[in-house]
C-alpha cells in the first residue's frame, strides 16, 4: 500500500473545506454500529453462516471513523484506490504498520464478500472483531481530540 501522501499526489485524495457536520455524522453512526455489532455478539455469537456479516460491519466502523478525520483534516478521497488511500491514512494518525496492514486486508476481504462472493470463517471473523474492538476506543479519541 502506497503512503498517504502518493494518494494525494494521484488525485484520489483532496484537501477541501473541513466538513465537521460529516465527520460529526460518521461518528455518530459509528457509534450506533458498534452498539448494534456488541447487541449482535451477545445475541447471536459469532458462526460461520455469519462470519462475512462481522467482518462488513467492523470494516464499516473502522471507515466511519477514518473518514470522519479525514474530514476533520481537510480531505476526502474519491474513485480507484479511495478506499486504500483511506487505510492508509491510518499511519498518519499513529497506527503501527501492522494495523495498518491488517485494515487494508480487511478491506481486501470485504471485497471479496462484495463482489466476487467469498466466505470467511468463524476464526477470521473473531480476530477482525476483536481488533475492531480494540481499535474503536482509539479513533474514536483521536477524532474527538481534534477541535470541534
Amino acid at each position: 500500500m502506497k503512503q498517504f501522501e502518493e494518494y494525494l499526489q494521484e488525485g484520489i485524495v483532496k484537501h477541501i473545506s473541513i466538513n465537521k457536520e460529516r465527520a460529526w455524522s460518521l461518528l455518530i453512526e459509528s457509534e450506533r454500529k458498534m452498539c448494534s455489532l456488541k447487541e449482535r455478539l451477545e445475541k447471536l455469537g459469532i458462526k460461520k453462516e455469519n462470519a462475512n456479516d462481522y467482518v462488513e460491519y467492523c470494516y464499516d466502523i473502522i471507515m466511519h471513523l477514518i473518514r470522519a478525520k479525514l474530514y476533520l483534516d481537510g480531505f476526502s478521497s474519491s474513485g480507484q484506490g479511495a478506499h486504500e488511500a483511506e487505510v492508509s491514512y491510518l499511519r498518519k494518525l499513529g497506527f503501527i504498520e501492522k494495523e495498518v496492514q491488517f485494515v487494508d486486508q480487511i478491506r481486501y476481504f470485504r471485497n471479496g464478500i462484495l463482489y466476487y462472493g467469498n466466505n470467511l470463517d468463524k476464526e477470521y471473523a473473531e480476530k477482525v472483531v476483536n481488533f475492531t474492538k480494540r481499535v474503536f476506543p482509539q479513533l474514536k479519541q483521536i477524532i474527538k481530540n481534534t477541535k470541534f
